[in-house]
């Protein structure tokens, strides 16, 4: 299924290497507060050091305005990474130009150099032949294990493969592995879970799924907007009025297959100090809102999940973040974790509701990329795995 070289395909002795990674993480107060996707990286790094390479990192953080901003520098993250991995890892204030080429330069093998944000220069997103050459010129090899940037054609994840050597690193590798495998060869019944706040981002998503899955489940705000599409009125509820239609037509094509929410429970308030109550679906009350899926939902849904053999979920059930309305997302996640089924979690909601509930480790695959795993469940190709050489 994997058909790309890796690092494994190469020589690295000696050899100085640029890898692509997603260490796009929360910093406060020049500290870390979660460094999830700096520890995905570790298997890669570790093993580029094992084999006597000079590795020099590169990642974008947050989004600034394609110029420096010291609120998104990657300092800390460097010094972080050293703690992790117990070992210096030098910093320099640049990605691209004289200061980066003379660090990476100097660079002996098992050392290694973070370079500055890639997205404090404008052709990174631009994904500019000039830049993509710059950073070609620090390394001999250069390597992608950010699987949360692959879907974007950027500077950094898919134009520098033209100019290097360019392979997977594990990261990348796993997250095609497991994405790929189970949505060309998923094992039955295939159940999808689908949640969130917008039918406008996943419309691919469910149509991709509706023709792979057995079963398509929908929550969270989004099936608001399938609601008022069956002409319900939703009160103070998010809903999409630009999805109304294609709501519809997702509900023709997905008959049989497509199932929503029987039971609300609803606030007066967009609080968690709000007052809420749980109703069957209906027209919801003037000035009432839907913030989580019901019990009787809750019982259907995880009733599914315990005799499927692959779970995809992408979503939250509900306003997870305020307690009271955090009850289907956890169930789902219980439910998930407690199923024999092979289990890929993605997004970073569902990932942090799974994360809080202390039941990652009953998942046989959560993945780091948000917006990449999405497209990978719409059936695209990545362009960042796409540039890189096959086997």
């Amino acid at each position: 299924m994997f058909n790309k070289k890796t690092i494994r395909d190469i020589d690295l002795q000696g050899k100085r290497i640029l890898v692509r990674v997603d260490f796009n993480v929360p910093i406060e107060n020049g500290v870390v507060q979660d460094d999830t996707r700096i520890r995905a990286a570790l298997p890669t790094i570790q093993y580029l050091l094992d084999s006597g390479a000079a590795i020099v990192l590169c990642s974008h953080l947050g989004r600034p305005k394609d110029k420096p901003d010291p609120k998104y520098s990657l300092r800390p993250v460097a010094d972080h990474l050293g703690r992790l991995i117990k070992a210096p890892v030098k910093f320099v204030e640049e990605c691209i130009g004289p200061k980066a080429e003379a660090a990476a330069k100097a660079l002996k093998p098992g050392e290694i150099l973070l370079l500055e944000n890639t997205r404090f220069y404008p052709g990174e997103t631009k994904n500019d032949p000039e830049m993509s050459k710059a950073l070609a010129r620090l390394a001999d090899f250069y390597v992608n294990d950010a699987f949360g940037s692959a879907h974007r054609a950027h500077a950094s994840t898919e134009g520098v493969a033209h100019y290097l050597p360019a392979v997977a690193g594990f990261l990348m590798e796993k997250e095609i592995r497991y994405l790929g495998q189970m949505l060309a060869d998923p094992r039955h019944p295939f159940i999808a879970i689908l949640g969130g706040a917008k039918v406008s981002d996943k419309i691919d998503v469910i149509r991709n799924l509706l023709a792979k899955a057995d079963t398509v489940l929908i929550g969270g705000g989004m099936a608001n907007t399938f609601f008022k599409a069956q002409g319900k009125d939703m009160a103070d509820s998010l809903v999409e009025a630009d999805a109304v239609d294609t709501a519809k037509s997702l509900q023709t094509e997905g008959k049989g297959k497509l199932h929503l929410p029987t039971d609300f429970v609803i606030a007066d308030g967009f609080a968690a100090a709000a007052k809420h109550k749980t109703i069957a679906v209906g027209d919801v009350p003037a000035g009432w809102r839907v913030m989580d899926i019901g019990p009787e939902t809750v019982k259907a849904f995880s009733d599914l999940v315990a005799v499927a053999g692959t779970v995809v979920w992408n979503g939250p059930m509900g306003v997870f973040e305020m307690e009271p309305f955090a009850k289907g997302t956890f169930a789902l996640a219980k439910a998930v974790a407690e199923s024999k089924a092979d289990s890929i979690v993605g997004g970073g909601d569902s990932v942090s509701a799974l994360q809080q509930s202390g039941l990652a480790d009953k998942i046989t695959h959560i993945s780091t990329g948000g917006g990449a795993s999405l497209e990978m469940l719409e059936g695209k190709l990545l362009p960042g795995l796409a540039a890189l050489q096959d086997k």
